[in-house]
This record gives structure tokens, C-alpha cells and sequence, in this order.
């Protein structure tokens, strides 16, 4: 009969960086990397490790025997138990600093890149009430603390707010969240209001079953506000009166859904959406584009910073009103439309096909006729024979999802030799990966990193390719 191992605890591992998912990195005195979640960089700590992988360990803080000097007080009353702005411990510039090495490890380290120019990290002027978007959902169980638990406290309660991270079936209740700006919390705060007076059920995740499932804001930086309701029940007697009473309490909301949710995931964006009041979409502003901004749009979730990443991809495009240019991934045609003043023409692809329409709408509302959009998989769409049809690319922006490029792409680009790539990236690790296969051809000039999600270990960055020779 085998025993189970002790648990190893590795003391005094400092901390000196940061990854994904909140964690922070560092190494044992054999060299061993290690992550945990808890600590910040600077740290020093004993770690019980919790798995053992190819290459590193991971494990959980026992005790601290010196805390980062660039630890700050959190300022969010829900950090210890939300688990979204993992890094609110962390001074902001701090932050930024780490940040700014994600992308040079990525890059220069790991995928032995060389890069004529590094430049360093644009910070976020908004480090607060920064989302346009935010989701919550409704449960009949609360997320506990430790010491709730340990008194007995019953999580059988009517709550809204987020789900705790690996939680399917409880929801850390929220008072107050610091990512979304006016009226957000009034509205969030206002619907569980309502639905408690009227009597509402609130989802059950294990049996499932319960009337309200979640709620979804989007507020846009003109002033706009769509809210879409998932209610797990087609019942128009309770589903009538909650939404009047909500549109009687906030009169200011722009746009009014409803949808129904009977699946055992919650995901919206593959179900029929209830127009219940307004005129069916939110405007958004990017510099001097305008967007319709609809309940399944995909739109930068950060209005204020993709001004900022939009605008590096212009210089680094370096259109003079000539150039033909392909956006790859172009989601609702955000970047492509972007350009479109400043070149000949731009063609963009994107595999969702409700994107697309979203594209070609925006497209008319700002008046942009040398724009074309074509809706399918990039690897499928993007041949020899599309470039035959629409030209060759004198500038070729590819801003894909974190996996990065499918290397049917990559292998086309290699064969397409624009002048010049724009790879806008949401995960240097995949990005560094795209670079190293495209260096056969193309050297990297520049070096970009934008910080769109304060407080979150996410990072984009833009890179500028040029074609040898």
C-alpha cells in the first residue's frame, strides 16, 4: 500500500515577476521556478507546492518573511475574494514595469527575437472605471470566506455578482466594482433590488433551475447605455413587469434586450436577442469613427486605451493614402475602419458573421466606401487567389485571438511578402511564436506594448514587421 507524499514546502522563495492568471513567478535555491498566486514581486515567501510540472512548480504563500516595496493597500473592498483585478496589490507603476518585461521575455527571451526598437509600455491614463462591458450573474448561493465558513454561515442567499474562479455554482456578492464607471453600480444594484421586491428567483447553478440568470452592461464613452437581461424562463408575466420597473428606475438606459437562456452554459451569444426597448444599439467613438455597438458585438472592451493601441497601429502602418491593406481578425471592422481614411482601400476578415454585419454597417454610418468585408475562417478565406482578386497587400494588419495565428496563415503571409505586417497581439508568448516562424522573411522594427486592463496580468502589444531586403 503506497503512502501519499508530504507536500513539499520550499522556503524563502523570492518573488521577481509576474504571469498569467494573477500569479507571480520566482525561483528555489535549486533554480526551480515556481508561481503561486498572493504574492507580489518582491516578496519573499514560504511556498507549499501543489503540482509538480515538466519545467516548474506551482504552489500556495505559508508565510512572508519580507513583503515588495511596491505593495499597495487594495482599494477595492471585494479584492480577497473576487479574484478579478488580481493585481491591485501592486503599485500601478509597478505594474507597468512588470508588464513591460512580459513582452521583452516573450519576445527577446523566449523567442530569441531580435528587435530594432523597444519601446517602453503606454500606461493606462484610466486605471479605474475603465470597461464599457461588464456581465454579472444571479445565484442562490454565495461565495463564502474562510472565516464565514469556519463560523458556519450559510451561503444560501440571492446574490449578484461575479463568479469566484473556479466556482460554477456561487457568486461573490457586489456592492461596489471599480471597473465600470456611472451608472453601472446603480443599475446592478438597482435590478437585484427589484428582483428581491418582486419576488424573483434568483439561478441555481446545481439544479438548474431559477428565473434570473445574468445581466450585461455596456456603457459607451459618449454616454450610452445598452443593458441585456438572460432569464433562464420564457415567462412574459414575471419578465414584463421586471423590465418596466427596471426602464421606470433608469429611464437613461439607451437600449433594452432580453434573451433566454435554458442551457447548462452561460453563454449568450449564440441565442436570439429581444429587442424590449430602444433603438437596438449603442454608439461608440473611436477618434472620428463612430460604431454600432449591438448586444453581440465584438468591440475593444477598454474604449479609452484602444484609441491609444488604434493609433499605434496607424504609425506604425505608416499609410500615405495609397496603400491597399488587409485587416486578418478584423472583428466588427474597429481597426480596418480606423485606417480607411488614410488608404486606398482595406479588406477585412473575420470569422464571426454577426461581426461582419456589424462591419459593414459601421462602415455606412460613417460613410466609408473602400471598405470590404468578407465573413469566414482567415486560414480558409486568405488564399493566392483572394490576393489575385483583391491585390496584393502593401500593409497587412493581423490582430488574431490569444492562440495567435493559424500556421496555414503564417505560411501565406510568408508567400503574400507585404511590405510591411502590423501584428497586434493579446499574448506576446503566441505572438513571439508568430514572429519567430515569420523572421524567415520579415525582421521585427518595433516594439509596441499598450496596457488595456489595469490591475489584470493581460497585456497588448503591436509589432512592426518589415519585409528583408
Amino acid at each position: 500500500m503506497s503512502r501519499r507524499r508530504k507536500p513539499e514546502l520550499i522556503p524563502e522563495i523570492t518573488f521577481t515577476g509576474i504571469a498569467d492568471k494573477g500569479r507571480s513567478v520566482g525561483r528555489d535555491a535549486k533554480g526551480r521556478v515556481v508561481f503561486a498566486e498572493g504574492p507580489a514581486p518582491g516578496d519573499v515567501a514560504d511556498v507549499l507546492i501543489t503540482k509538480k510540472k515538466k519545467g516548474f512548480l506551482m504552489g500556495v504563500p505559508q508565510q512572508y518573511h519580507q513583503y515588495s516595496e511596491a505593495r499597495v493597500e487594495p482599494f477595492c473592498q471585494h479584492y480577497e475574494v473576487c479574484g478579478g483585478c488580481q493585481w491591485q496589490h501592486l503599485s500601478y507603476e509597478a505594474q507597468a514595469y512588470h508588464k513591460q518585461k512580459v513582452v521583452e521575455d516573450a519576445l527577446l527571451r523566449i523567442g530569441k527575437l531580435e528587435v530594432g526598437e523597444m519601446r517602453p509600455i503606454i500606461a493606462a491614463e484610466r486605471t479605474q472605471y475603465y470597461r464599457n462591458k461588464l456581465e454579472f450573474s444571479f445565484s442562490n448561493r454565495r461565495w463564502l470566506t474562510r472565516e464565514e465558513i469556519d463560523s458556519e454561515v450559510s451561503n444560501l442567499e440571492n446574490v449578484l455578482g461575479f463568479h469566484r474562479a473556479g466556482a460554477f455554482d456561487k457568486v461573490v456578492d457586489i456592492s461596489h466594482c471599480w471597473l465600470q464607471e456611472d451608472p453601472s453600480n446603480a443599475l446592478r444594484n438597482g435590478i437585484k433590488r427589484i428582483a428581491l421586491q418582486q419576488g424573483l428567483s434568483f439561478h441555481d447553478s446545481r439544479e438548474h433551475e431559477g428565473f434570473l440568470r445574468q445581466v450585461m452592461f455596456r456603457i459607451t464613452a459618449i454616454g450610452e447605455i445598452l443593458v441585456l437581461m438572460s432569464f433562464h424562463q420564457n415567462d412574459p408575466k414575471r419578465i414584463r413587469p421586471f423590465l418596466d420597473a427596471l426602464l421606470e428606475e433608469f429611464p437613461q438606459a439607451t437600449t433594452l434586450f432580453y434573451c433566454i437562456n435554458t442551457k447548462l452554459n452561460d453563454y449568450l451569444f449564440d441565442l436570439d436577442m429581444v429587442l424590449y426597448h430602444g433603438k437596438g444599439y449603442v454608439e461608440e467613438a473611436l477618434g472620428p469613427v463612430r460604431f454600432k455597438v449591438g448586444p453581440k458585438s465584438f468591440f475593444q472592451t477598454n474604449t479609452y486605451q484602444a484609441k491609444t493601441l488604434y493609433d499605434v497601429a496607424v504609425e506604425f502602418a505608416g499609410l500615405q493614402g495609397t496603400e491597399n491593406v488587409y485587416d486578418l481578425y478584423t472583428g466588427i471592422g474597429s481597426i480596418a475602419l480606423y485606417m480607411a481614411h488614410n488608404c486606398r482601400q482595406v479588406v477585412g476578415i473575420e470569422e464571426i458573421p454577426e461581426a461582419i454585419t456589424d462591419a459593414r454597417e459601421n462602415a455606412a454610418l460613417n460613410g466609408i466606401t473602400n471598405a470590404t468585408f468578407y465573413a469566414g475562417d482567415v486560414k480558409d478565406i486568405l488564399t493566392t487567389e483572394f490576393a489575385e482578386r483583391h491585390g496584393k497587400p502593401d500593409v497587412l494588419i493581423t490582430d488574431p485571438p490569444r492562440a495567435g495565428m493559424h500556421p496555414k496563415v503564417v505560411e501565406l503571409l510568408l508567400q503574400l511578402e507585404a511590405p510591411r505586417i502590423v501584428y497586434v497581439s493579446c499574448n506576446p508568448a503566441t505572438q513571439a511564436r508568430d514572429l519567430l516562424l515569420l523572421s524567415e522573411k520579415y525582421q521585427v522594427l518595433k516594439s509596441q506594448p499598450v496596457d488595456m486592463f489595469p490591475h489584470t496580468h493581460h497585456i497588448e502589444n503591436v509589432a512592426l514587421l518589415e519585409l528583408k531586403g
